[in-house]
């Protein structure tokens, strides 16, 4: 096996990113309320710090996609800080359908007093402008669809492949402004960029996989020891993940001329499988990091 790096040295910024910040910014003025969604399994690490900057203000629903892949106890406490921003953080699984409707509502919640102002100076009733902003991979196409109940944009399992701008009527005299993912330039925290890979967010193309692999067992056997025991069929876990990962490559029959055990296909296997839920319902990370992370700073 290769020699595995303890960092992983993450920068990926594509040139489209910039124009997609710069869109929103532009069309940040035709817009009623921003819904910002993010990934119940990383709801801080899928969040673009410079979101709230762009749009100033104006009114934002958070939406945790993905929360059938999440620990809903862990979720909750997403869901409670939120809310001690006066902010309602909606749950949703945007390929099932649970929870989309919601998204409606809070939109219509959320922008009342403006749309009702409107009409008192004798504006006529217009459609509620909504735009959806997210990092690649976090699932805005596939809520585009739900909320239009029609396949209207172009979806794809890979980073990057929404693409353009779009005006989309949704149901319930909503308008909404499709804009593709949105990826800050610079990975300043490592396990931001760990999480993000994890999940897919980063292209596998770019990164070792084999280190990412490793990297991802470290952290379950941390936060998710018994899944992993579980999943893999394990008595115990390894004293160090290299130990481990080479007991699930044995479990599974990774196993090259030689007696090699192959990296690579374990590093997939795992990869794969914690992405497809597999391993279990599993929340990277909890509000108390936010916390912790200060207190290192200081």
């Amino acid at each position: 096996m290769k020699n595995m790096d303890n960092r992983m040295n993450i920068n990926w910024y594509p040139g489209h990113m910039k124009k997609t910040k710069d869109l929103l910014k532009n069309n940040l003025k035709l817009i009623d309320v921003v819904v910002e969604l993010l990934d119940s399994r990383i709801p801080f690490s899928s969040k673009n710090p410079d979101i709230d900057k762009i749009i100033q203000g104006k009114p934002k629903v958070v939406v945790l996609n993905k929360s059938d892949m999440a620990d809903s106890e862990k979720l909750k406490m997403w869901q409670d800080y939120y809310a001690a921003q006066g902010i309602k953080a909606i749950p949703v699984n945007t390929i099932g359908g649970k929870g989309v409707d919601k998204i409606v509502e809070e939109c219509k919640n959320v922008t009342r007093e403006k749309m009702e102002a409107l009409i008192k100076k004798g504006r006529k009733e217009r459609p509620i402008r909504i735009m959806i902003v997210g990092v690649p991979n976090v699932g805005k196409s596939t809520l585009i669809n739900k909320l239009t109940g029609r396949k209207s944009t172009q979806t794809g399992d890979r980073p990057g492949v929404t693409k353009g701008k779009q005006w989309v009527r949704l149901k319930g005299n909503l308008e909404l402004l499709d804009t593709p993912g949105i990826l800050w330039p610079k990975f300043e925290d490592e396990q931001v960029a760990l999480n993000l890979a994890f999940t897919r967010a980063i292209k596998d193309e770019v990164l070792d996989i084999e280190t990412l692999a490793l990297r991802l067992i470290e952290k379950l056997m941390i936060i998710a020891p018994n899944n992993l025991k579980e999943r893999y069929r394990l008595n115990k876990l390894g004293d160090t993940p290299l130990e481990t990962m080479d007991m699930i490559g044995e479990k599974r029959g990774c196993i090259m001329a030689g007696r090699e055990l192959d990296y690579t296909r374990i590093a997939n296997i795992v990869l794969n499988e914690f992405r497809e839920g597999k391993i279990g319902k599993i929340t990277l990370e909890v509000p108390q990091d936010l916390v912790n992370d200060k207190i290192e700073e200081e």
